[in-house]
């Protein structure tokens, strides 16, 4: 599976502009603040129907207009396939699939698997839980449209119960909420056991292949570890739930569930939250995502396309030169990478018997 070509629309900082790309390596070159990673946020977009950096539509649309497109061709099995995304601000979003618009945006996640590394990805070792949970569910929907129904529903369910426990003293008592509450903590329990056994399975075959990674990024230095924790490894959701139910009744909010699961990140035994240096950092969550990738393959049995955004600022050139040679001895599909040196990313791939396809940008245009 590779993207042949890209057409976008009012998308950002690009007014019109069409790129017809390489099917192994693309480089996009030009100075900061250009397009570069405009570009590849496009390709995201219309993979996984959103944005990697923008929760709202609006602000990915150019300034001043009044809808944006995007427009990709992708092959795919030896079969060319037109997906489209038309947004228009307060109008419902559109998603085509070779000029069959999809009835619900979930039918298209996984439909062209996609991962990309940015140099804000150490936040996945340095913030808070949330970002760890985001990482898990946007492999998992990839990889199993069950899972991200599931998880829908799950968190549908958990925004009608906050609701109620926000209401409490000017909509509802906390007698009159009890009812109401049991209703939505048993309808809760079934998605919330599939989630925690889906992503219990996916941390026991992910946490191998991660490590497998690092020791060749870091050359065998450190041992890593990844380790999926989960109040349900404790007790059943319902039981969980309700001696929680008190606590919740005060802060007005769910404090338990799936919903504050969490992975536990060490090297050699200590936390590379607290202990891990920006070198290590770097190295482990490249590892992460290259083994996201890996997993991504081999359950759709098909090359996810990879995006490298700003790649030169985690590794150094010849880091950059290993990881592209680790990554074609691997068989990895269609990969994107920005750089704001054009001769030096030029330069690398010279050495390396691939495909190449160099792009020079400047203000949301081709040069």
């Amino acid at each position: 599976m590779f993207l042949n070509k890209i057409t976008l629309t009012n998308f950002k900082n690009y007014e019109h502009e069409t790129f017809t790309f390489s099917p192994q390596i693309n480089g996009i070159v030009g100075l900061n603040g250009v397009g570069k990673t405009n570009l590849l946020d496009a390709i995201h977009y219309l993979c996984l129907t959103k944005s990697r950096f923008f929760a709202l539509d609006p602000d990915v649309m150019l300034k001043g207009q009044a809808f944006f497109r995007v427009e990709g061709i992708f092959d795919k099995d030896g079969k060319t396939e037109k997906i489209v995304a038309k947004v228009q601000p307060r109008k419902k979003k559109v998603f085509e699939r070779d000029d069959v618009p999809y009835k619900n945006l979930s039918q298209h996640i996984g439909q062209f698997p996609v991962v990309m590394i940015t140099p804000d990805d150490t936040d996945l070792a340095r913030e808070g839980s949330e970002t760890r949970r985001r990482f898990m569910d946007v492999t998992l929907s990839q990889c199993n449209q069950t899972y991200l129904h599931g998880l829908m529903e799950y968190n549908k369910i958990l925004e009608h119960r906050n609701t109620i426990l926000r209401g409490l003293d000017y909509m509802y008592t906390a007698e009159d909420s009890i009812p109401l509450l049991d209703i939505y903590e048993e309808q809760m329990e079934e998605p919330a056991l599939a989630i925690y056994q889906t992503r219990r399975m996916f941390v026991h075959n992910f946490t191998s292949v991660f490590a497998e990674f690092y020791k060749k990024i870091s050359g065998d230095r450190e041992n890593v570890t990844c380790v999926y924790e989960s109040q349900l490894h404790f007790q059943d959701f319902c039981k969980l739930i309700r001696s929680n139910r008190a606590k919740d009744l005060v802060l007005k909010r769910t404090v338990t569930g799936i919903h504050k699961d969490d992975l536990l990140f060490t090297m050699d035994d200590k936390s590379v939250k607290r202990f891990g240096s920006q070198g290590q950092l770097k190295s482990f969550v490249l590892s992460l995502k290259l083994a996201q990738y890996e997993l991504l393959k081999e359950i759709k049995e098909v090359n996810p396309i990879l995006l490298l955004d700003d790649i030169f600022d985690k590794l150094d050139e010849n880091r950059v030169r290993n990881l592209l040679e680790l990554l074609i001895e691997r068989g990895f599909g269609q990969i994107f990478i920005t750089d704001t040196d054009e001769k030096r990313l030029e330069s690398i791939v010279k050495t390396l018997n691939t495909d190449f396809k160099k792009f020079t940008i400047q203000d949301g245009k081709i040069l």
